[in-house]
């Protein structure tokens, strides 16, 4: 039976490489893949998965009221230029942090329903140390959960995201969701993400 896995970790942990190393697999075996991303992170384009040591991907983009089961199911039972169709092997769905708890929902659908197992890749807390909608879906729903790993300034395990301002100080207050790479975020353990926003 076909599973939901979500792999979690602070940022630049190289989720996106390993999605994307994940659907080379799929592909070099002559199988199938669909690859989703929200469409509120654009940092590569809209509708690339990109990861930091280069590797990119097409992917279809995700609105909060899409239909993630209904997409798949199309994708997965209609013929393609006359054609039998070709089956989806495997989902795979880049920044899953951004999903809606329904959308996590239709996840799960598409491995109990379809058979087919989905790799949602993203962040487990946001820069307040608060879960994301997405994630605790996740957390609550998913068959299996991989923790990827990165490491803080000081050598030990990155679980925390610093979100940085212009003065490059850590900042406490804010929307949870704002975009943003290395110029924006720092991946600390929890120690030194305490230090970062103790007050001076």
């Amino acid at each position: 039976m076909a599973k939901v896995y979500f792999y979690y970790s602070a940022m630049n942990a190289g989720k996106s490489t390993v999605l994307l190393q994940s659907s080379y697999n799929y592909h070099e075996r002559g199988m199938r893949t669909l690859l989703f991303m929200p469409a509120i992170d654009t940092r590569a384009g809209l509708g690339r998965v990109k990861s930091r040591i280069g590797l990119e991907a097409e992917a279809i983009t995700l609105q909060p009221d899409d239909n993630i089961f209904t997409h798949v199911y199309t994708e997965h039972t209609t013929p393609r230029g006359g054609t039998e169709p070709q089956a989806v092997a495997c989902v795979l769905i880049d920044e899953a942090q951004f999903l809606t708890r329904r959308q996590v929902e239709q996840v799960t659908d598409i491995a109990d329903q379809l058979n087919i197992p989905v790799l949602c890749y993203g962040l487990r807390t946001d820069f307040q140390a608060q879960l994301f909608p997405g994630s605790a879906a996740l957390l609550a729903l998913a068959d299996s959960l991989i923790e990827l790993k990165t490491i803080c300034h000081c050598g030990r395990k990155a679980t925390m995201n610093l979100r940085i301002g212009p003065d490059g100080r850590g900042v406490q207050e804010g929307e949870q969701v704002e975009i943003g790479g290395n110029d924006r975020y720092v991946a600390m353990c929890r120690r030194h993400f305490k230090a970062a926003l103790a007050p001076a």
